[in-house]
């Protein structure tokens, strides 16, 4: 459980500041949607894996609404904005580590 928690909380950190920092400062991204997918997967398989029994779900959900709020706030970022396309990628990792999570779970 430790090296979750450790996972987590840096991708916590790390994935919010990638996304919003200002475009100019970016390298160019080979597959912006696939970077969105394996971040917010990643953070959702971690968050799944902590959330306590019956918790799944909801912490799903808040990794979900977490990127919902990153996508909203690069409104004010140089060079950024919303974009669904992002939400979708977003959603898609979630959901994908749901899946995992679901079906093979771990002792």
């Amino acid at each position: 459980m430790r090296w979750e928690l450790i996972i987590l909380l840096v991708g916590m950190v790390a994935i919010p500041i990638g996304c919003l920092l200002p475009a100019s400062w970016l390298p160019p991204l080979p597959n912006d949607k696939l970077l969105h997918f394996v971040a917010f997967g990643g953070m959702a398989l971690m968050a799944g894996r902590l959330a306590p029994q019956g918790m799944l779900v909801l912490a799903l959900l808040a990794v979900f609404m977490a990127s919902g709020l990153i996508e909203y706030l690069q409104k004010w970022v140089p060079g950024r904005s919303f974009c669904w396309r992002d939400m979708a990628a977003n959603a898609a990792g979630t959901a994908a580590a749901g899946l995992v999570l679901v079906l093979l779970p771990t002792a």
